[in-house]
C-alpha cells in the first residue's frame, strides 16, 4: 500500500534531519534526543489505502476512456486504457481475486451498478461489452494492480450517457435488501475512521442459504460508494472458500473502515445456483470524522481549544499547556486549521 512508500520517505527524512542536528550539535552543544518513531500498523500489500476512485490520475498512471459516444440502453464495446507517465499503455498487471481488472460502473445517483471484468488487448486497450441502462452521468472505476506494484490502485473517470436523464433519490437506510427472490440482511455498523464489522446474511424463501458458491475467490464482494462524491471502497470478506473454517453462508463477514460520516450505498455480489446477484443497501455512518494528520482525539481537542482561545485573544496564538488565556509565541498547533 501507499503506507509503505510514506514510511520509506519518512525514514529518509528522519535520517537527514538527525544527521543535520548532529552536525550543528558538534558546534553549539550535544545533539537533541530524537523522539521514538511510533510503530506503524502493518500494511496489506494488495489493497489501496483509504477511498479510491476520486482521481483520474495517480502515481504516474492515468485512466483514459476511449469510448466517447455512449447511448443509453445499447450494448457496445466499452474501451479504456491505463496510461503511464510517458503516454504508453500499462500492459503488465498482477491478478487480484482471479482477475487482472475489475471495472465498477455506477450512475452518480448511485443506481445502475455493474461489476465487470474487461479483457486486455495486445494494443494495451481494455474492452468489455457494456450496457448503460439509462441516461445520465456515470463514474467508472478501474480497480487493478500493476505487476510491479506494492498495492492495488483505483482510478475513476466520468462518462456521459445520452438520453432522457431522470435522476433518482437515494433510498433510505435499510438493513434488508431483496434481489431475485433472495433476502439479504445487514448487521453491524461503521464509524468514521475506525475498523467496523459488517455481517451480511443471505436467505431464500425464509431459509438461510448455506451453500453459497465461490465467486472470484470469495463468498462475497462488497463495494461501497459514498453519496456526494462516489468515494470508492472495495472490501473482501473474512476467510477463503475451502480453507476448512469459512462456511459457505448464510453469513458473509466484512471488516471495513468508512473514511467519513455520511450516507453510503453498499453493493454485495454473491453467487448461488451459478448466478451472480447484487444486493444493494443504503448505510448511514454517524459520528465525528477522525482527527486530521493522525492526531489523537486528545491532541486534536487540545489544539481546537487553543485555536478558539487564540481567536478570542484577537488571533494571537496560545502556548501549548496554557489555561489562563495568556498569549505567547506562535505554534503550529495553536494556529493550524481543521478545528
Amino acid at each position: 500500500m501507499k503506507t509503505l512508500t510514506k514510511l520509506g520517505a519518512f525514514a529518509l527524512a528522519l535520517v537527514l534531519v538527525l544527521g543535520s542536528a548532529y552536525t550543528v550539535g558538534r558546534v553549539v552543544g550535544p545533539p537533541p534526543t530524537a523522539a521514538p518513531v511510533p510503530a506503524a500498523k502493518p500494511a496489506a500489500a494488495e489493497e489501496e489505502e483509504g477511498p479510491g476512485g476520486l482521481a483520474v490520475s495517480h502515481e504516474s498512471m492515468t485512466l483514459k476512456v476511449i469510448t466517447d459516444n455512449v447511448p443509453a440502453g445499447t450494448k457496445q464495446s466499452f474501451a479504456f486504457q491505463i496510461l503511464q507517465h510517458d503516454g504508453t499503455p500499462l500492459v503488465k498487471y498482477k491478478p487480484q481475486h482471479e482477475k487482472l481488472m475489475h471495472l465498477i460502473v455506477a450512475r452518480r445517483d448511485l443506481t445502475n451498478f455493474q461489476h465487470v471484468h474487461p479483457n486486455l488487448g495486445s494494443d494495451g486497450v481494455w474492452r468489455v461489452p457494456l450496457t448503460f441502462a439509462a441516461a445520465g452521468e456515470y463514474r467508472v472505476f478501474a480497480d487493478y494492480m500493476p505487476l510491479w506494484g506494492i498495492h492495488g490502485e483505483t482510478l475513476g473517470a466520468d462518462v456521459s450517457v445520452s438520453g432522457d436523464y431522470r435522476p433518482q433519490a437515494l433510498p433510505a437506510p435499510s438493513t434488508t435488501a431483496s434481489v431475485d427472490g433472495y433476502t439479504v440482511t445487514l448487521g453491524g455498523e461503521l464509524k468514521p475512521g475506525r475498523d467496523g464489522k459488517l455481517t451480511l446474511s443471505v436467505a431464500r424463501g425464509g431459509k438461510p442459504v448455506d451453500d453459497l458458491e465461490p465467486y472470484l475467490g470469495a463468498f462475497g464482494h462488497l463495494v461501497a460508494l459514498r453519496d456526494g462524491d462516489m468515494a470508492y471502497l472495495h472490501v473482501h470478506p473474512d476467510g477463503t472458500p475451502g480453507d476448512g473454517q469459512t462456511a459457505p453462508g448464510p453469513d458473509i463477514v466484512f471488516h471495513a473502515t468508512a473514511p467519513t460520516y455520511g450516507d453510503y450505498r453498499l453493493f454485495l455480489d454473491f453467487q448461488h445456483g451459478g448466478v451472480v446477484r447484487t444486493a444493494a443497501f443504503t448505510l448511514r455512518v454517524n459520528g465525528p470524522n477522525p482527527p486530521p494528520h493522525g492526531l489523537s482525539e486528545e491532541a486534536f481537542a487540545a489544539a481546537k481549544a487553543r485555536n478558539e482561545q487564540a481567536a478570542r485573544n484577537g488571533g494571537a496564538a496560545v502556548p501549548a499547556g496554557s489555561t489562563d488565556g495568556s498569549t505567547g509565541g506562535s505554534t503550529e498547533e495553536g494556529t493550524h486549521g481543521h478545528g
